[in-house]
């Protein structure tokens, strides 16, 4: 049984959380929580276990940036039928941490046969909540989906029913610069991650060349300045526990802003269509980026990138509405383009459309399983050497490019 999380233990107390995230992101997110000081790293499918203390939860949420929530897990119990769930919730002591007059949320997944519906054993736990404040005090805590006092989360897999507490309330993908976008906005979590994936570290130029909504570029942007992925938000759950510590938070935090840099670095954001473009530059303007972002509206095919190495990271069409003959001719005009005018660079393609990585005409070096949504991708590298790669590795003296 997982240990019981008091929230009114000592800050120094440690516990053990889980973060979530997208598949294919877990193994980054193990790396984001060993540099906020997390110990004992578990890697899961989409969820990264850790332990830490009150002060590694509020750093998990302001700073991680492949995470999508921070669940602080209560208790596990056994459940066969729906009293005996009920009554699980019930032995839970939710006085810890809200009263009559709060406000709760309940969100449950299922992977089990012995229940059907997720949305009616959120209710069960609703109801086992309220009773519990009406039984006490006459009455009951009321329902906000929004921003609850209390956002609890249940996982039932075959008869056994984990309880956690939501400590950052609505995903963490909303980082609060995006106000608007284009069709089909990639998540910030996933474009981060991506970002990672590559290893860029901001000393050499990345390019964007179908850049939507900006997103890619601004994430860039935000982890080569250490900006954090919180910066912009202005809500997390634990804000209203009972328990929390303002002077703690507000020294997290601030020391997470006076770590922003101001390290010169070269980002470009190319879009085709102007309407989506000022959608991007707004959200640019929003996450304060504007300095380290070029944007240009521009054919892919026909912009020409500035000289040198670099990294390319592209979120193209999937050609779910196009024809197979035109999707084959989008994505070979990609490879042509990035053989004729990317030479020295790493370019690397996100998309769920398998001829269309086969129409680029370019082997990859690398290929990764990650997730847009409901897509299942491939987020492939292709290194664009200058010249034939053969012409290249025939002088033994000059080496690849690290």
């Amino acid at each position: 049984m997982l240990r019981n999380s008091k929230m009114e233990e000592k800050n120094s107390a440690e516990f053990r959380m889980v973060a979530k995230t997208m598949q294919g992101l877990e193994e980054v997110l193990g790396k984001e929580l060993i540099r906020i000081g997390a110990r004992d790293i578990e890697v899961h499918n989409r969820a990264v276990s850790f332990v830490g203390d009150k002060g590694t939860m509020y750093k998990a949420n302001f700073l991680l940036r492949t995470a999508l929530r921070i669940l602080m897990p209560v208790t596990e119990f056994e459940a066969n039928n729906e009293q005996e769930f009920y009554n699980g919730i019930m032995n839970i002591d939710w006085s810890q941490w809200i009263d009559e007059k709060n406000t709760i949320a309940v969100d449950c997944t299922l992977n089990t046969e012995l229940f059907h519906h997720s949305f009616f054993m959120a209710q069960k736990c609703k109801d086992a909540v309220a009773d519990q404040f009406r039984n006490k005090t006459g009455e009951r805590p009321s329902v906000d989906k929004d921003q609850p006092d209390l956002r609890i989360n249940v996982h039932i897999t075959q008869n056994k029913v984990t309880v956690a507490l939501d400590s950052s309330g609505s995903s963490l993908h909303k980082r609060g610069y995006r106000h608007d976008t284009g069709r089909a906005p990639l998540n910030e979590v996933l474009a981060a991650g991506m970002i990672q994936l590559t290893g860029w570290d901001g000393r050499l130029k990345l390019i964007d060349p179908m850049c939507g909504s900006a997103t890619i570029p601004i994430e860039a942007a935000m982890f080569a300045a250490n900006i954090p992925a919180g910066y912009f938000r202005d809500y997390y759950a634990f804000l209203k526990w009972r328990d929390f510590d303002s002077d703690l938070w507000e020294k997290i935090t601030e020391g997470a802003i006076n770590r922003i840099n101001n390290n010169p670095v070269e980002i470009y954001g190319v879009e085709i269509s102007s309407n989506t473009l000022k959608k991007g530059r707004e959200n640019i303007r929003n996450a304060k980026v504007e300095d380290l972002i070029k944007t240009f509206c521009a054919d892919f095919n026909t912009w020409d990138p500035p000289a040198g190495t670099g990294i390319v990271i592209m979120n193209p069409p999937y050609g779910e509405r196009m024809d197979k003959d035109d999707i084959t001719t989008f994505y070979k005009a990609i490879g042509d383009t990035l053989k004729k005018k990317y030479a020295g660079y790493s370019a690397w393609i996100l998309s769920s459309n398998p001829e269309g990585f086969k129409s680029v005409g370019l082997k990859p070096t690398r290929r990764i399983h990650l997730y847009n949504g409901p897509l299942e991708c491939r987020f492939m590298k292709f290194e664009m050497y200058g010249g034939s790669k053969r012409t290249k590795f025939q002088n033994p003296q000059q080496k690849e490019p690290s």
